[in-house]
């Protein structure tokens, strides 16, 4: 109920709240429970999949629903661990632990499928990535100002540095993901390229972020495999 497990004959060492940010992907969120669900419980962890939904037809902020699902999250258990999560990612390898690294946030898809299972460039930091909330708070989250796609994992890499912190990387024989794709036309994609920067977060990090998040929380339900927490 509610996305929520913990193991029946042992004592988990480690609670991690999986967050996802969402809007109309019905599919891809099929797929994404149909997996995870067993993986995460195959790893004894207690942990709690969240899934945050922004209302309304603008434009998609996931760094902004990011941080306000770290904010509603953290009022339900001490987590130890923050996992944010694409929600069209699926893991290739039981020995990839949704735990946090003890001194550095750490960044899980080292190796994705689309990008031939290297990485598209060296500062690299989408997909999924886990972080304590000791350094979610240090690096005052996430950007609020990025609406649309592309851009804010740049951004999140370059606060993770300004805050005294540095990215450790799953390595890729276990950081593999598989990216589901729903889309019909399968066009002969470019060569990924890394977005331009729109923001310039060395002069922006320490005002934009948690400390100046603001949204409204409009419900919060459980659902039998997540619990939705809905947003404006």
């Amino acid at each position: 109920s509610g996305g929520h497990y913990r193991p029946p004959h042992c004592f988990a060492r480690c609670k991690s709240a999986i967050l996802v940010a969402y809007r109309n992907q019905e599919k891809y969120l099929h797929h994404l429970l149909y997996y995870i669900h067993p993986f995460l419980q195959r790893q004894q962890l207690s942990y709690t999949v969240y899934l945050i939904q922004q209302v309304g037809t603008g434009s998609f902020n996931r760094a902004k629903l990011l941080n306000a699902g770290v904010w509603e999250a953290m009022k339900d258990e001490e987590w130890d661990c923050l996992v944010l999560h694409d929600i069209d990612l699926v893991p290739e390898n039981d020995y990839n632990l949704y735990i946090c690294d003890e001194y550095y946030p750490k960044h899980m898809a080292s190796a994705m499928d689309k990008f031939q299972y290297t990485l598209p460039y060296k500062s690299f930091f989408g997909g999924v990535s886990a972080l304590t909330p000791e350094h979610y708070m240090k690096m005052n989250g996430f950007p609020n100002t990025y609406w649309g796609d592309g851009g804010e994992n740049d951004d999140i890499a370059t606060r993770i540095h300004l805050a005294g912190m540095k990215i450790v990387r799953t390595s890729p024989h276990l950081g593999r993901y598989r990216v589901i794709d729903y889309n019909e036309a399968t066009e002969i994609q470019e060569p990924w390229r890394r977005p331009p920067s729109r923001h310039n977060t060395r002069k922006t990090w320490k005002a934009d972020g948690m400390n100046t998040l603001q949204f409204r929380l409009l419900s919060r339900t459980k659902h039998p495999l997540y619990t939705k927490i809905t947003v404006d």
